[in-house]
């Protein structure tokens, strides 16, 4: 109750300050699981997503947005948002498996699959980890691709600013495949990719972003596709 009250109380300033101009919301489902994938441009996307869907969005988080700033813990608790510990592979799979009974019970489920923001505002390699959600529990993958975001909240800023920002939601995405495969979870991953990238337009880069980020998030390194596939 307490998050349907705040939800209601910030939407007006959300659309104020954002000005969404959001496409394809009628391929967010009613009822039932679904997986929204989202490109990844600022520490907001997590926050404004749910804010602009009616349906609840559960998001998953790092352990710093809920114990870093209180105001972002307050709201990341308040959703119900899923912390996880980027340097752990076991914190990582119980998030996983706790998401996939969210999805089980019928709930929306949101994820970022380049699993950090982008340093340069181009598309990184996704972590198979929608792949798994998706062939594990058969919900279907709805490509996300947020625009504008990151000049709401610019790297290094504190204070939100008003910016128009764009949401374009793509159809659902049904695989088939065995969760516990490698292959199909990569194979699943790129094709999840590829359907964010024809959303957002953005240049794509087959490397993880975490790769390519400091510690302060700015690029430390600008690889190349050809550097990349070597």
């Amino acid at each position: 109750m307490l998050y349907e009250v705040v939800k209601f109380a910030a939407a007006p300033l959300t659309h104020a300050m954002c000005r969404p101009h959001i496409t394809g919301a009628a391929h967010v489902p009613r009822s039932g699981p679904g997986i929204l994938a989202a490109n990844h441009l600022s520490v907001l996307d997590s926050f404004l997503l749910p804010a602009l869907l009616p349906r609840h969005v559960t998001f998953t988080a790092k352990n710093e947005y809920f114990d870093g700033n209180p105001i972002s813990g307050f709201f990341m608790r308040l959703g119900r948002s899923l912390p996880i510990d980027r340097e752990s592979a076991h914190a990582a799979q119980a998030m996983l498996e706790e998401a996939a009974a969210l999805l089980e019970q019928g709930e929306l489920f949101g994820i970022h699959p380049e699993g950090t923001r982008s340093p340069d505002g181009r598309l990184y390699r996704g972590k198979i980890g929608v792949a798994w959600l998706t062939l594990k529990t058969g919900a279907p993958v709805l490509p996300v691709a947020l625009s504008g975001t990151e000049k709401v909240l610019p790297l290094g800023s504190k204070v939100p600013r008003p910016a128009k920002i764009g949401i374009a939601i793509g159809e659902p995405m049904r695989f088939e495949g065995d969760y516990r495969n490698a292959r199909d979870r990569r194979r699943v991953t790129d094709e999840v990719m590829a359907a964010i990238q024809r959303l957002s337009g953005q240049e794509y880069v087959p490397v993880y972003a975490s790769s390519v980020k400091g510690a302060d998030g700015a690029v430390v390194a600008r690889t190349s596709s050809a550097e990349a596939g070597g």
